[in-house]
């Protein structure tokens, strides 16, 4: 059977503090979201104002705060910050502590969050193969009682994550490429990806490409969730939602422009040059028929788990907004 329709809010760590994004996770629940995934960065898209909690203790608190909502991350790096040994023992114990809610989302990572701690970045092929050990790893220490481990990049000794669910937890794999999309759809439990780089790139490489993964494996993959970041900036004032897109306008840059940075300073002067055109990266909209339109082609595509990210400080009342206007008319369309 395909999996159920999901919508979830994304709670932006690198915009907000700890405790700010701790009432916004509790108001997406009172206001009918499923979901709330987290961002896990050591340092965000922006000097001024910017944010950067721990994403582990942040989603316990979370869930101790919540009762109904999926938990997850989108996305942890498994690979250079934290081993994958560490990274299966917090989620085997978040598991534990909220039975069936927690997601772990994972990627291959960015240079602004790795950087910082005097990682010298690779080249995509290896950080590819070091998520795909990774990946192996932390299965096995969630399934066996003594892991001894030899891998190109990652070693354990006689390990073991005493403290983690019986049921194993959920893997999702964020992909921007067809690449990573099969390797998804072939041992992950889940696809994620972002909105707004072009409706082909969806159709014609991610979404076949996870499919082709998952028939590798044996499964079908339209029985395997397929969770998208959808960047929205809706308001009933036009103008507002408008002029809440440039506080994210790093999105607008081009990826060989963000690739090298490693410093948010940096990131912020760069981003400034492109405020104007921040908004080519969001559907914007103060009109709830219009803004049905805009993600009616994510929908149709085939994706079940939306999670809306949106760019303004006032994300309450944009929690609200969306709860009235935007989840029941998604719902009654293609629950």
């Amino acid at each position: 059977m395909p999996p159920k329709l999901r919508l979830g809010y994304k709670a932006s760590a690198e915009q907000f503090g700890p405790r700010e994004l701790l009432d916004f996770a509790i108001a997406a629940e009172a206001n009918g979201f499923d979901s709330v995934f987290v961002s896990d960065h050591f340092q965000p898209w922006r000097h001024s104002d910017g944010h950067a909690p721990f994403a582990f203790a942040w989603l316990a608190a979370a869930g101790e705060r919540t009762s109904r909502v999926t938990l997850g991350t989108s996305v942890v790096t498994p690979t250079f910050r934290y081993h994958p040994a560490i990274v299966a023992q917090a989620f085997g114990t978040l598991g534990l502590l909220f039975p069936e809610r927690m997601i772990l989302g994972v990627g291959t990572g960015e240079h602004l969050n790795e950087g910082a701690l005097g990682v010298q970045w690779p080249d995509n092929r290896e950080r590819f193969a070091r998520l795909r050990e990774a990946v192996k790893l932390i299965r096995l220490l969630w399934t066996e009682q003594s892991v001894t481990f030899d891998g190109d990049y990652y070693r354990t000794r006689n390990a073991t994550v005493y403290d983690r669910p019986a049921g194993s937890i959920p893997i999702f794999i964020g992909a921007g490429g067809p690449q990573v999309a099969k390797y998804a759809g072939r041992a992950g439990d889940g696809l994620i990806c972002t909105s707004g780089k072009g409706m082909e790139l969806y159709a014609e490489q991610l979404l076949p490409s996870f499919s082709d993964g998952a028939k590798e494996s044996d499964r079908d993959g339209g029985e395997l969730d397929k969770m998208i970041e959808v960047k929205v900036s809706y308001d009933t004032d036009r103008d507002r939602a408008m002029e809440d897109t440039k506080i994210w306008a790093a999105l607008a840059l081009p990826a060989e422009a963000k690739a090298g940075i490693d410093d948010p300073r940096e990131m912020e002067r760069l981003a400034k040059t492109v405020e104007d055109v921040a908004h080519r990266r969001w559907l914007v909209s103060s009109d709830p028929e219009e803004h049905i339109e805009q993600l009616r082609p994510y929908l149709d595509l085939g994706f079940n788990h939306l999670v809306f990210h949106s760019p303004g400080d006032g994300q309450a009342r944009f929690l609200e907004l969306y709860g009235a206007h935007i989840l029941p008319r998604i719902r009654k369309l293609w629950g």
